[in-house]
Protein backbone atom coordinates (compact mmCIF):
# COMPACT_ATOMS: atom_id res chain seq x y z
CA UNK A 1 0.00 0.00 0.00
CA UNK A 2 1.40 3.38 -1.04
CA UNK A 3 0.01 6.90 -0.90
CA UNK A 4 1.03 9.22 -3.73
CA UNK A 5 -0.36 12.71 -4.33
CA UNK A 6 -3.51 11.96 -2.35
CA UNK A 7 -4.28 8.60 -3.97
CA UNK A 8 -3.89 5.17 -2.41
CA UNK A 9 -2.24 2.48 -4.54
CA UNK A 10 -2.62 -1.17 -3.53
CA UNK A 11 -1.60 -4.35 -5.31
CA UNK A 12 -4.57 -5.72 -7.21
CA UNK A 13 -5.96 -8.98 -5.81
CA UNK A 14 -8.62 -11.49 -6.82
CA UNK A 15 -10.86 -9.93 -4.16
CA UNK A 16 -10.77 -6.61 -6.03
CA UNK A 17 -12.44 -8.00 -9.16
CA UNK A 18 -16.03 -7.61 -7.92
CA UNK A 19 -15.31 -4.06 -6.70
CA UNK A 20 -13.37 -2.84 -9.74
CA UNK A 21 -15.43 -4.47 -12.55
CA UNK A 22 -18.34 -1.98 -12.27
CA UNK A 23 -15.81 0.89 -12.17
CA UNK A 24 -14.11 -0.45 -15.29
CA UNK A 25 -17.47 -0.84 -17.02
CA UNK A 26 -18.48 2.76 -16.23
CA UNK A 27 -15.09 4.09 -17.39
CA UNK A 28 -15.09 2.23 -20.71
CA UNK A 29 -18.79 2.85 -21.37
CA UNK A 30 -18.30 6.59 -20.79
CA UNK A 31 -15.41 6.63 -23.26
CA UNK A 32 -17.31 4.82 -25.98
CA UNK A 33 -20.40 7.04 -25.45
CA UNK A 34 -18.26 10.16 -25.87
CA UNK A 35 -16.66 9.03 -29.11
CA UNK A 36 -19.11 6.74 -30.91
CA UNK A 37 -22.81 6.16 -31.38
CA UNK A 38 -22.67 3.18 -29.00
CA UNK A 39 -23.90 3.23 -25.41
CA UNK A 40 -21.50 0.65 -24.08
CA UNK A 41 -18.41 -1.27 -25.05
CA UNK A 42 -14.90 -2.20 -24.14
CA UNK A 43 -12.42 -5.03 -24.45
CA UNK A 44 -13.68 -8.59 -24.08
CA UNK A 45 -14.63 -9.27 -20.46
CA UNK A 46 -14.49 -5.64 -19.31
CA UNK A 47 -18.03 -5.92 -17.95
CA UNK A 48 -17.95 -9.27 -16.15
CA UNK A 49 -14.50 -9.47 -14.51
CA UNK A 50 -12.91 -11.74 -17.12
CA UNK A 51 -10.62 -8.94 -18.40
CA UNK A 52 -9.37 -8.20 -14.89
CA UNK A 53 -8.95 -11.89 -14.11
CA UNK A 54 -6.95 -12.42 -17.31
CA UNK A 55 -4.78 -9.27 -17.36
CA UNK A 56 -4.61 -8.24 -13.70
CA UNK A 57 -4.44 -11.60 -11.90
CA UNK A 58 -3.41 -14.41 -14.29
CA UNK A 59 -0.64 -12.72 -16.26
CA UNK A 60 2.85 -11.35 -15.89
CA UNK A 61 1.45 -7.84 -15.50
CA UNK A 62 1.84 -5.86 -12.29
CA UNK A 63 -1.53 -4.39 -11.33
CA UNK A 64 -2.74 -1.82 -8.83
CA UNK A 65 -6.11 -0.73 -7.50
CA UNK A 66 -6.38 3.04 -7.04
CA UNK A 67 -8.49 4.66 -4.31
CA UNK A 68 -9.31 8.19 -3.25
CA UNK A 69 -10.74 9.01 0.18
CA UNK A 70 -11.03 5.25 0.89
CA UNK A 71 -13.15 4.70 -2.25
CA UNK A 72 -11.83 2.56 -5.13
CA UNK A 73 -11.85 4.72 -8.27
CA UNK A 74 -9.78 2.83 -10.84
CA UNK A 75 -6.85 0.60 -11.62
CA UNK A 76 -3.89 0.11 -13.92
CA UNK A 77 -1.56 -2.63 -15.06
CA UNK A 78 1.96 -2.64 -16.47
CA UNK A 79 4.30 -5.25 -17.90
CA UNK A 80 7.87 -4.73 -16.69
CA UNK A 81 10.62 -6.32 -18.80
CA UNK A 82 14.27 -7.07 -18.02
CA UNK A 83 15.37 -4.76 -20.85
CA UNK A 84 13.40 -1.86 -19.27
CA UNK A 85 11.21 -1.46 -22.35
CA UNK A 86 7.92 -1.67 -20.52
CA UNK A 87 4.27 -1.87 -21.52
CA UNK A 88 1.36 0.06 -20.07
CA UNK A 89 -1.57 -2.35 -20.30
CA UNK A 90 -4.22 0.16 -19.34
CA UNK A 91 -5.28 2.86 -16.91
CA UNK A 92 -8.92 3.47 -16.14
CA UNK A 93 -10.70 5.82 -13.77
CA UNK A 94 -14.36 5.77 -12.76
CA UNK A 95 -16.44 8.10 -14.93
CA UNK A 96 -17.32 10.22 -11.86
CA UNK A 97 -13.61 10.98 -11.33
CA UNK A 98 -12.54 11.57 -14.94
CA UNK A 99 -11.25 14.91 -16.20
CA UNK A 100 -9.94 15.83 -12.74
CA UNK A 101 -6.23 15.04 -13.21
CA UNK A 102 -6.39 11.60 -11.58
CA UNK A 103 -5.05 9.79 -14.65
CA UNK A 104 -2.07 12.15 -14.68
CA UNK A 105 -1.37 11.41 -11.01
CA UNK A 106 -1.54 7.69 -11.76
CA UNK A 107 0.92 8.16 -14.65
CA UNK A 108 3.33 10.07 -12.38
CA UNK A 109 3.07 7.26 -9.81
CA UNK A 110 3.94 4.73 -12.51
CA UNK A 111 6.98 6.83 -13.45
CA UNK A 112 8.25 6.91 -9.88
CA UNK A 113 7.48 3.24 -9.29
CA UNK A 114 9.42 2.07 -12.37
CA UNK A 115 12.28 4.58 -12.72
CA UNK A 116 14.55 2.26 -14.72
CA UNK A 117 12.17 2.29 -17.70
CA UNK A 118 13.84 3.47 -20.92
CA UNK A 119 10.71 3.24 -23.06
CA UNK A 120 7.01 2.84 -22.40
CA UNK A 121 4.75 1.22 -24.99
CA UNK A 122 0.94 1.50 -25.03
CA UNK A 123 -2.11 1.16 -27.26
CA UNK A 124 -5.48 2.87 -27.24
CA UNK A 125 -8.53 2.72 -29.50
CA UNK A 126 -8.30 4.93 -32.58
CA UNK A 127 -11.73 6.43 -31.88
CA UNK A 128 -10.87 7.66 -28.36
CA UNK A 129 -9.78 11.29 -28.79
CA UNK A 130 -9.79 11.85 -25.03
CA UNK A 131 -7.32 8.98 -24.59
CA UNK A 132 -5.16 10.44 -27.38
CA UNK A 133 -5.10 13.76 -25.54
CA UNK A 134 -4.18 12.03 -22.27
CA UNK A 135 -1.40 9.84 -23.63
CA UNK A 136 0.07 12.34 -26.08
CA UNK A 137 -0.41 15.74 -24.45
CA UNK A 138 -0.37 14.81 -20.76
CA UNK A 139 1.97 11.80 -20.65
CA UNK A 140 4.28 12.55 -23.58
CA UNK A 141 3.66 9.49 -25.76
CA UNK A 142 4.15 9.62 -29.53
CA UNK A 143 2.03 7.67 -32.00
CA UNK A 144 4.35 5.28 -33.85
CA UNK A 145 1.76 3.27 -35.77
CA UNK A 146 -1.95 3.05 -36.42
CA UNK A 147 -3.12 -0.54 -36.35
CA UNK A 148 -6.15 -1.50 -38.46
CA UNK A 149 -6.62 2.10 -39.65
CA UNK A 150 -9.62 1.30 -41.83
CA UNK A 151 -11.65 -0.30 -39.01
CA UNK A 152 -13.51 2.24 -36.89
CA UNK A 153 -14.08 -0.10 -33.98
CA UNK A 154 -10.86 -2.12 -34.30
CA UNK A 155 -8.32 0.59 -35.03
CA UNK A 156 -5.53 1.18 -32.52
CA UNK A 157 -3.02 3.94 -31.90
CA UNK A 158 0.26 2.25 -30.99
CA UNK A 159 2.36 4.65 -28.95
CA UNK A 160 5.76 4.90 -27.34
CA UNK A 161 7.40 7.21 -24.87
CA UNK A 162 11.18 7.32 -24.69
CA UNK A 163 12.45 8.21 -21.24
CA UNK A 164 15.50 10.42 -21.40
CA UNK A 165 17.48 10.51 -18.21
CA UNK A 166 19.17 13.82 -17.50
CA UNK A 167 21.72 14.08 -14.73
CA UNK A 168 20.97 17.03 -12.47
CA UNK A 169 22.49 17.46 -9.02
CA UNK A 170 23.45 13.76 -8.95
CA UNK A 171 19.81 12.76 -9.55
CA UNK A 172 18.25 11.54 -12.72
CA UNK A 173 15.14 13.33 -13.84
CA UNK A 174 12.76 12.67 -16.70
Amino acid sequence: MEIFEGLLFESFTEGDIDIITPIMKRAFDEDIRRHTDCLYGGPDGYDNGDFLRKWYINSGFIAYKVSKDDNPIGAFNVWINDNNINYLGNIFVDADYQDKGIGTIIWRFIGTKFPDTVKWCAETPAYSRRNHNFYINKCGFKVVKIGNPMKRSGGQFIMEKLIEKVEKNNAFME
